[in-house]
């Protein structure tokens, strides 16, 4: 008989559970906490089956009778239902671990033993912001070359193409790793070459002028600002390392004994290099003593104005640099890194693998792997010297 929604609705829990039988195979199982369950009984290869087909009231007497009818079907076309549902249920597991933001973060994750912090957290914030609201979701494998473009034009629309090119060489990256894992096939993102607006690679601005670099140390010298952002300005150029390095410097990592700073590789752009060693020249010595009465009972050589618990700002030495009368569009915080590796190379005519090597730049040996931190130390110590006595002799006849 064909069960009517009254009938379902009005039927009471009892102490055992009990079915009421419709057609066709399908009935209603009144559990005794009040459940009501639709069951499809069926028969394939001669073994009998039961398909769940959800819970009254949620399924209405309707949606059971035509999920019986599409089970029905599938049997008359010698489909097994049961087996069709798992295997459907099991496909949106495999497509939920194949998505592209499932994909992306682990891709993330992995880079993240050789990124920075501050790296790694641009390069997720992009996604987050820029990628996975229209791609997160879907499976990376399905995702074309022409849907990529319309995700990097939103963001050129913005009036930012250089994060555009940045977000397209990160998906680059992760549909390489996806086809590297085995969850993609294709990197369509090599197909985009020049449908971006094209952006000019822009340096950052460093005075590389002799005479110009002394009028510049003669300015730092004379600098009337806070003691500790006098000392920073000193030390920067001197050290050859990228402002966030110099800023986050520790004492701990001071070895005044062997006039050296060992920055751990975590806090290097390239951590797979390992930990950088800084040879300490006179006068780099020299400022550090006289700064660590100031800071020397606090974690960082160079902390905030605000809180000894954090370092100085990112914009600290660009703001001081602004306020002698140096222009973002001349001089920057991380152009002295630029600005020693020219006048090293065209002037001084140091050895350019030892400048590379100090700026912990990637240097390879003829077989293509990749130096060790303490190579040429002897030779990078006298380059340390000679450039901090260029760079005092400069400031002094300025």
């Amino acid at each position: 008989m064909t069960l009517t929604h009254t009938e379902v609705k009005n039927a009471k829990p009892r102490a055992k559970p009990y079915k009421m039988s419709g057609q066709g195979g399908l009935f209603l199982l009144v559990n005794p906490n009040g459940g009501k369950w639709w069951r499809f009984k069926y028969s394939i290869d001669g073994r009998e089956k039961l398909l769940s087909l959800g819970i009254f009231p949620d399924v209405s007497v309707q949606d059971a009778h035509k999920r019986r009818d599409d089970a029905r079907k599938l049997l008359a076309t010698g489909v097994d239902p049961g087996e069709k549902r798992k295997a459907v249920k099991a496909s949106k597991a495999d497509t939920a671990g194949n998505t592209f933001e499932v994909i992306a973060r682990e891709w993330a994750q992995k880079q993240s033993v050789r990124w920075t912090a501050s790296n790694n957290d641009k390069v997720t914030r992009r996604l987050e912001r820029d990628v996975f609201p229209w791609l997160g979701q879907r499976p990376v494998d399905t995702i074309t070359a022409p849907e990529i473009l319309r995700v990097m034009e939103r963001i050129e629309k913005r009036g930012t193409p250089d994060t555009a090119h940045r977000a397209l060489q990160s998906c680059g990256q992760i549909f390489r790793y996806a086809i590297a894992s085995g969850f993609a096939s294709h990197n369509p993102c090599p197909d985009l070459k020049g449908a971006l607006i094209p952006v000019k690679k822009q340096h950052f601005p460093a005075i590389t002028e002799p005479k110009r670099m002394g009028e510049l140390m003669h300015a730092i010298h004379d600098y009337q600002g806070e003691p500790v952002v006098r000392l920073a300005l000193q030390l920067a150029p001197l050290v050859f390392l990228r402002p966030g390095e110099l800023r986050n410097a520790r004492w701990e990592e001071i070895d005044f004994k062997n006039a050296v700073w060992n920055i751990p590789a975590q806090r290097m752009k390239i951590k797979t290099q390992g930990d950088h060693i800084v040879p300490l020249s006179q006068q780099v010595l020299a400022i550090l003593e006289e700064l660590h009465p100031i800071t020397g009972h606090d974690e960082f050589v160079f902390p905030s104005t605000l809180t000894n618990r954090r370092p100085m700002s990112d914009n600290t030495l660009n703001a001081a640099l602004r306020r002698m009368g140096f222009p973002k569009e001349e001089m920057t915080g991380h152009g002295f890194r630029a600005m020693a590796r020219t006048i090293l190379d065209e002037v001084l005519k140091v050895r350019p693998d030892y400048i590379e090597h100090q700026l912990a730049h990637a240097v390879r040996d003829p077989n293509g792997r990749d130096y060790n931190r303490p190579a040429h130390l002897d030779e990078r110590r006298k380059m340390m010297q000679i450039w901090a006595d260029y760079v005092y002799d400069s400031a002094r006849n300025s």
